[in-house]
């Protein structure tokens, strides 16, 4: 009987040991092809060339030109601990694994806005694990090189707001014919939940799912202690200035 459970257990060590050594060359794999697709891009197109193209655009907006409270709730909405955490969060990105696991595919990449803006400035939205590697390594390039201010100007000016609208600017004049900085509490918290999904929270769409995203974003807004819960009523009472 005990050669049985030493044979039962020697099975169950070599099993472990063949699961690890296989995870290891996966993660070594994952992190070689990421390096190696990051660094393709970056020679195609060095990033100081893309951040030029990008600030030079018409409207290109500053970050001082924009609202306290939108700013302050697209940092509840997107990535709340931006300022204070690096270009990855490994807090989100181990949740979004054990997410992923349970759902047995990928279906979220715990991206902080760096992450996104390195994503929306070299790959695609395809969420492939490579790719995903990939987008962390430029992400640590951004860092590297430009301010957390800077890297969220480049979010806001970079990210797709439904209706064909691809920065902020566009997206405040095409919905409430204002200049970003002249956005409504109402209007900004409003606006700032649109890139989760821009085709569902359009305000052009004006369904109850703006409303319910709106909602998410002035609740995260008092959670992380942005705004006071009787600002919050204020805002969504349309009152808020």
């Amino acid at each position: 009987m005990k050669s049985v459970f030493r044979l039962i257990g020697r099975i169950i060590a070599a099993l472990l040991i063949t699961v690890i050594v296989v995870g290891c060359f996966a993660v070594a794999y994952l992190g070689i092809t990421g390096y190696n697709e990051y660094k393709a891009v970056l020679e195609e197109c060095p990033l100081e060339t893309k951040i030029a193209e990008l600030r030079g655009r018409d409207n290109f907006i500053t970050k001082d030109q924009l609202p306290e409270i939108y700013v302050n709730a697209v940092l509840a909405a997107e990535d709340h601990n931006y300022y204070g955490h690096g270009p990855i969060s490994i807090v989100s990105t181990a949740r979004a694994i054990l997410k992923n696991i349970k759902a047995r595919e990928y279906t979220e990449g715990g991206s902080t806005i760096t992450q996104q803006v390195a994503k929306n400035l070299y790959f695609t939205q395809e969420k492939k694990l490579v790719r995903k590697v990939a987008e962390m390594f430029m992400a640590i390039e951004l860092e590297r090189n430009y301010s957390k201010d800077e890297i969220f100007e480049f979010y806001v000016n970079n990210i797709y707001y439904g209706s064909g609208y691809y920065c902020i600017y566009d997206a405040a004049m095409g919905y409430y014919d204002v200049h970003p900085k002249d956005l409504s509490d109402f209007d900004a918290t409003e606006l700032a939940g649109v890139p989760n999904a821009p085709s569902v929270y359009s305000p052009d769409n004006n369904t109850p799912l703006t409303a319910q995203r709106q909602q998410q974003v002035i609740d995260k807004m008092v959670k992380y202690g942005y705004i006071e819960k009787d600002k919050a009523e204020e805002i969504l009472a349309g009152k808020g200035e």
